[in-house]
C-alpha cells in the first residue's frame, strides 16, 4: 500500500499552486471546477510520485490553529527530501530571499536529518530534509 496524496484547503488556489510549482517543481494538472458545489482544485505531482491536492471552496472557514508558534495534534507538516546538504541550504536561501520565513535551521536534527522548517503562503508548515 502507498499513500496517494495529501490535501490542503486554500484561500488562494492560484497563489498556492504557483508557490509549489516555482519552489518545489510541482507539475499541476488542469484545474477541476465543480460549479454545483463551488469547489475547485489542482493535483500537484512531484518527481517522487507523491501528489498534493490543493482545494478551494469559499465556505470553508479559516483554521484557528497557530501553526507557526504552537503545534496541535493532527497533520502538522509536509516534508520534501533532497539529495544533499547543499540542496537544503540552497532551498532555504532561495525561499528566504523570496521573502518566506525560515522557522528553524538549516540544522542537523537529533535523528540525523539535515533540515530546515518553513511555511508556504498560507502558513502550512514544510520541512526540506536530507539524510
Amino acid at each position: 500500500m502507498k499513500l496517494d496524496h495529501a490535501a490542503i484547503w486554500t484561500n488562494n488556489l492560484e497563489k498556492l499552486k504557483e508557490y509549489y510549482v516555482q519552489f518545489f517543481d510541482a507539475a499541476p494538472n488542469s484545474i477541476y471546477v465543480n460549479e454545483t458545489t463551488h469547489f475547485s482544485s489542482y493535483f500537484l505531482s512531484f518527481e517522487s510520485g507523491a501528489r498534493l491536492e490543493i482545494m478551494h471552496r469559499s465556505d470553508i472557514p479559516d483554521n484557528k490553529n497557530d501553526i507557526i508558534n504552537l503545534q496541535y495534534k493532527g497533520l502538522i507538516h509536509l516534508a520534501f527530501s533532497v539529495d544533499s546538504k547543499d540542496e537544503v541550504d540552497a532551498k532555504a536561501k532561495q525561499l528566504a530571499e523570496a521573502g518566506y520565513q525560515i522557522l528553524r535551521g538549516p540544522r542537523t536534527s537529533g535523528d540525523g536529518y539535515y533540515e530546515f522548517e518553513t511555511i508556504d503562503p498560507e502558513n502550512n508548515r514544510l520541512e526540506v530534509i536530507y539524510k
